[in-house]
């Protein structure tokens, strides 16, 4: 019988409150919301604390840097499991520049799937590594923010601070404004024959 890969954990304090860090070592697993379990983001095995682990250290300092505003992409292995459908979802959250907004129909069509904009928005409501994976990028058709696990007040915070970042926003931070300008993105193309439920790995470099 073969044995379950060990998870490791941390917690990191930032901005929009503490977030909890799991990681694989073969990459970062989850990024938790302060009320989230890991039951949240599908992981069932016990975690073992180790905020020295490599990718978790790795998180960490990129996270700080992001809400620092010196990081607009992040650069970290990943080790995400999910559906098909989830990981190409995922991939495109990947895709939508830092400063900018796209609609969940957008995401939809740009995978091929014009219909399935509620799909996608249950999609990025699974997505496991939040802020890594901008699903706060995401919003309505008609503006409006949308579902977020963080919260809204938390997904217009960031939208608020990316816009800063990129100069789009003068207001100081907590007085709200629009979100960004949306604009198509274009994910990888993902196959149909592919098992329905799969890994994504990203190796570092």
């Amino acid at each position: 019988m073969s044995r379950t890969a060990p998870l490791y954990s941390t917690t990191h304090p930032t901005p929009v409150g503490e977030l909890t860090l799991i990681a694989s070592d073969r990459g970062l697993r989850a990024i938790l919301w302060p009320k989230e379990t890991s039951q949240n983001a599908g992981i069932a095995a016990r975690t073992l604390r180790n905020p020295d682990h490599p990718v978790l250290r790795q998180a960490s300092t990129q996270l700080d840097e992001y809400f620092a505003g010196t990081r607009e992409r992040f650069e970290l292995p990943l080790d995400l499991e999910g559906t098909r459908f989830q990981l190409a979802a995922w991939r495109a959250l990947a895709d939508i520049p830092f400063g900018a907004t796209t609609s969940y129909g957008q995401q939809a069509r740009a995978l091929g799937a014009p219909t399935a904009a509620r799909a996608m928005g249950a999609a990025n409501r699974a997505n496991p590594v939040c802020i890594v994976l901008p699903c706060h990028r995401v919003i309505g058709a008609n503006g409006a923010l949308t579902g977020f696990a963080g919260g809204l007040p938390t997904k217009q915070w960031l939208l608020d601070h990316e816009a800063r970042v990129a100069g789009k926003l003068t207001l100081p931070l907590g007085e709200r404004a629009g979100v960004g300008t949306a604009r198509s993105i274009e994910p990888a193309p993902w196959s149909a024959r592919q098992p329905m439920q799969q890994r994504w790995f990203t190796p570092e470099g």
